[in-house]
């Protein structure tokens, strides 16, 4: 598949869902006639990473739930992706668990009192790691594209980072403005 054959937007990925809509992943991929599935490969407190620190304004190192995702387009890996978010407001819940959230993680964000209102997403391009060429199958020469996302709160508080690494050349990213 080409980076013309896909296109994804971010815009379905911020808003909590209404009950019964299911993931926007699967949502996003069915309705381009393929298969968009995520497997959760670990959740759970970690030590903040530099960057992720910074951006949820925490000390680098102080404990960060995370939730590490495989997402997988009709079987194959398509992106890698983590969420990051304070333990303040996911320590004990089920964003710290490996089992699927039902209306998913920004439904349990808002039923937490945790809404969205301001999103800055960062992407760039780079050489991949020994692991995340084995987890994309790709080869080590083939770049992939980084979007770290930031998720604020109405009173400007970080209340997610995600971070995502996916093969460019499987990849386009749409991003529409509407001014005025």
């Amino acid at each position: 598949m080409g980076g013309s054959d896909w296109v994804s937007t971010s815009l379905p990925y911020l808003m909590p869902r209404g009950a019964g809509q299911g993931d926007p992943w699967a949502a996003e991929a069915a309705a381009q006639g393929r298969r968009g599935t995520q497997r959760i490969v670990h959740a759970g407190e970690v030590p903040a990473p530099a960057d992720v620190a910074a951006l949820l304004d925490v000390p680098e190192g102080e404990p960060v739930v995370v939730r590490r995702r495989l997402i997988l387009l009709d079987d194959e890996p398509s992106e890698l992706t983590d969420t990051y978010y304070p333990t303040a407001i996911a320590a004990g819940t089920r964003l710290a668990g490996t089992a699927k959230i039902r209306g998913g993680a920004l439904a349990l964000l808002a039923e937490l009192g945790h809404v969205g209102v301001l999103v800055r997403e960062d992407v760039t391009a780079g050489m991949p790691d020994d692991d995340e060429c084995q987890a994309l199958r790709t080869a080590p020469d083939e770049p992939v594209l980084r979007l770290v996302r930031l998720t604020l709160d109405r009173d400007d508080r970080p209340i997610q980072v995600d971070r995502m690494v996916m093969p460019a050349l499987r990849q386009r990213l749409r991003y529409q403005i509407r001014i005025g």
